[in-house]
């Protein structure tokens, strides 16, 4: 006898997944525990500021940039600007030394990277045929190399709604579609009046027929209103992929097959560009600022910086937000030192928001939080044990403790970590600090 059984879906756990914004309250005061933020309050409500200008667009010719040690919270902020800005804002992480690329230059990744972080919301009406399959004949013929093989000719067919019900016949590339999409009575479809594409929606809910206690087909009501009408199609793109789009001078399919990396001719993108204006002057469009961050951004050099400052005064730039984790150093290409490795004119345009390490009470309730996300049990004992760890080591190295102390919990039979799992796999894990006396312990082992 066959079985059905359910199959669990697919999850990935990000690092900011449980970002939901910056978790503060209508007068801009951080919430100490809320939308997954915990602490860094001077840093989250200055954060709130940047939203509010730049949902005002007073942002212009500017970036920010977040300054502080290593997880401080730097990139989870910048997560939650994007949230507090909409639900289809995109946003593009970088890592600074992403940018030296063996087939691009420097200065095409990174204006690919601003362009993928800037939507385009795009209005289209379009005429379609919309009804429910009451009848469905297909006519076919030989096909011309092939005498064995038929091929669609015609079709006639007989669409539906709760108000009207016309017989239509179609040409050779709507029955191809018909068959293709394998559409049959009591279906609800659409059929593009431009294109002839055929969209199967899906099964009607008054579509006769044995009924089935499980079935995979998606029940649909019986569309109402004229079987002819204008529909508002609205799907939302970024100028990377317009960009790609006019260059192959295709479809919004284009973006799937062919080609590999190589340099985007700046004539595409100025009449992109143009497309765009012209689309949002006519109402037909609208643009959506992103958010690029790039992280570690000493690793940018003098050449990097500049095409960065350049492009911060354009009239189509993302929100650029920049994370550094170090003090006076190099900039890179130069032998000068600067703060944050970063051209002094270049930091003067920058708003620079600061954040500090975690205390003890602070790296409990993240350890509450990411252990939720992870779906990881804890006894009190071990999140005080975890947090005690995350203090004299860092909250990054407690947290990825999470996981490997609830697989020690599952190999001796528990589905609760306790802290005899944090100590296993504590002592199996290294941080930092036991890695380096690890390294003096055996330094004349090592490789020079």
């Amino acid at each position: 006898m066959a079985s059905i059984r359910e199959v669990g879906r697919f999850q990935r756990i990000g690092a900011h997944s449980h970002i939901k914004g910056l978790g503060l309250d209508e007068n801009l005061k951080a919430i100490p525990i809320a939308d997954g933020m915990v602490g860094q309050t001077e840093a989250r409500e200055a954060a709130g500021i940047i939203v509010r200008l730049i949902k005002e667009g007073r942002m212009a010719g500017r970036a920010v940039l977040l300054a502080g040690p290593p997880g401080t919270g730097k990139t989870a902020i910048a997560v939650g600007i994007t949230r507090e800005l909409g639900k289809d804002v995109p946003f593009i992480s970088l890592h600074g030394s992403e940018i030296f690329s063996t087939e691009l230059k420097k200065t095409e990744v990174l204006m690919r990277a601003m362009r993928k972080a800037i939507g385009v919301r795009i209005h289209e009406f379009r005429t379609v045929y919309e009804g429910e399959v009451m009848d469905l004949e297909v006519k076919t013929t030989r096909h011309p190399y092939n005498p064995y093989q038929q091929v669609p000719e015609s079709a006639r067919i007989t669409l539906a709604t709760r108000d009207e019900r016309k017989t239509f016949t179609v040409g050779r590339e709507i029955a191809a579609y018909l068959i293709g999409q394998g559409v049959r009575i009591g279906d609800v479809i659409q059929i593009d009046a431009e294109t002839g594409r055929v969209i199967r929606v899906g099964r009607s809910e008054e579509a006769k027929g044995e009924r089935y206690e499980i079935e995979a087909e998606r029940k649909v009501p019986r569309p109402s209103g004229p079987i002819k009408k204008e529909r508002e199609f609205v799907y939302t793109v970024t100028l990377h992929d317009l960009d790609e789009m006019r260059s192959r001078r295709g479809s919004l399919l284009s973006l799937f097959f062919g080609g590999g990396e190589a340099e985007m001719d700046s004539t595409v993108r100025q009449e992109v560009d143009e497309m765009v204006r012209r689309m949002v002057e006519e109402g037909r469009a609208e643009i959506i600022p992103g958010v690029l961050f790039i992280d570690d951004i000493h690793m940018l050099d003098i050449e990097a910086f500049s095409f960065i400052a350049r492009a911060m005064e354009s009239e189509l730039a993302p929100i650029i937000v920049l994370a550094s984790n170090r003090g006076i150093t190099r900039i890179r290409g130069t032998d000068i030192e600067a703060p944050h490795g970063m051209p002094l004119d270049l930091l003067d345009r920058l708003l620079i928001i600061t954040t500090k390490p975690y205390n003890a009470d602070e790296i409990r309730e993240i350890l509450k939080i990411r252990a939720r996300e992870e779906d990881v049990k804890l006894t009190d004992e071990a999140l005080e044990y975890l947090t005690k760890i995350g203090v004299e080591s860092s909250l990054r190295y407690v947290v990825q403790l999470l996981s490997p102390a609830a697989e020690a919990a599952k190999a001796r039979g528990s589905d609760v970590v306790d802290v005899e799992d944090v100590d296993k796999v504590r002592n199996l894990f290294a941080d930092v600090k036991r890695s380096v006396e690890e390294l003096k312990k055996f330094e004349e082992l090592m490789l020079r």
